[in-house]
């Protein structure tokens, strides 16, 4: 990335390795990382894009954020960037950086506000199947199901911190009903043996399941609580992170 004039703060894997329902020919292909601009890179009057994409080249899907787009997101309630600090394949990682951006993503993230970033990929993907008697693509099927267990993980936890990201240690900590449980598991290890599951309806215990979760969910989600002073105590820490880091550049 020195073409590009940026550092490399880690670089992970964020695909469905990373969220632990692996197919046979999963490649480690979703490649993502988070770097970072020399202080001198922001005195100036047109400011470089915050994103930085490569084209798929093979079974290679790169791209990433810079830190400071990272932190505004995470302050909003985006998943992502916690997701990506946690994932336990990696690439690349500037010594203790990860466990840094770990320790200000527990006092920055909402929960509350994560758990509205999970709603929304949940209603997406609802919005994609259409209907929950219906055929789908069985593989895609675990796009839905991953945001509602981690809402229930977070609704049996009173939304006060925020879930594994692998789907197995997620369901295996939440309350969940056993066929409904049961089924997810199976597809789980179908998936790990299967290069195509094809298409088909979705077992019914897990229809039951996510038709119920969804619903409960999208009724009763409490709206975050607007905290201003709060609100300015997170943004000052996730301000003071970024200078820390942009400063010690090498």
């Amino acid at each position: 990335m020195r073409s590009q004039g940026v550092k490399i703060l880690f670089a992970i894997e964020s695909g469905s390795r990373a969220w632990g329902f692996p197919s046979p020919d999963s490649d480690y292909d979703d490649c993502r990382f988070v770097y970072i601009r020399p202080v001198s890179d922001h005195l100036v009057l047109q400011q470089p894009r915050d994103v930085i994409e490569f084209p798929i080249e093979g079974e290679m899907d790169a791209g990433g954020w810079d830190l400071r787009k990272a932190l505004l997101l995470a302050l909003g309630g985006n998943a992502v960037i916690v997701e990506w600090a946690k994932s336990p394949i990696v690439y690349e990682e500037v010594a203790g950086f990860r466990a840094r951006l770990l320790d200000l993503l527990g006092e920055i993230v909402d929960p509350v506000k994560v758990s509205h970033h999970y709603l929304g990929l949940a209603r997406s993907h609802v919005a994609k199947i259409g209907s929950f008697s219906g055929e789908v693509k069985l593989k895609k099927l675990f796009y839905l199901i991953r945001p509602l267990v981690a809402l229930d993980w977070m609704d049996q936890r009173s939304f006060a911190c925020l879930p594994p990201m692998n789907l197995g240690e997620c369901l295996d900590q939440t309350d969940v009903p056993a066929p409904a449980a049961e089924e997810i598991r199976s597809l789980i290890e179908r998936k790990s043996r299967t290069r195509e599951m094809g298409s088909g309806p979705i077992p019914t215990a897990i229809a039951r399941y996510l038709e119920a979760r969804y619903g409960h969910h999208a009724m009763n989600l409490a709206a975050p609580v607007r905290d201003d002073a709060h609100q300015a105590r997170r943004h000052a820490l996730a301000t003071a992170f970024y200078r820390r880091e942009a400063e010690h550049l090498p």
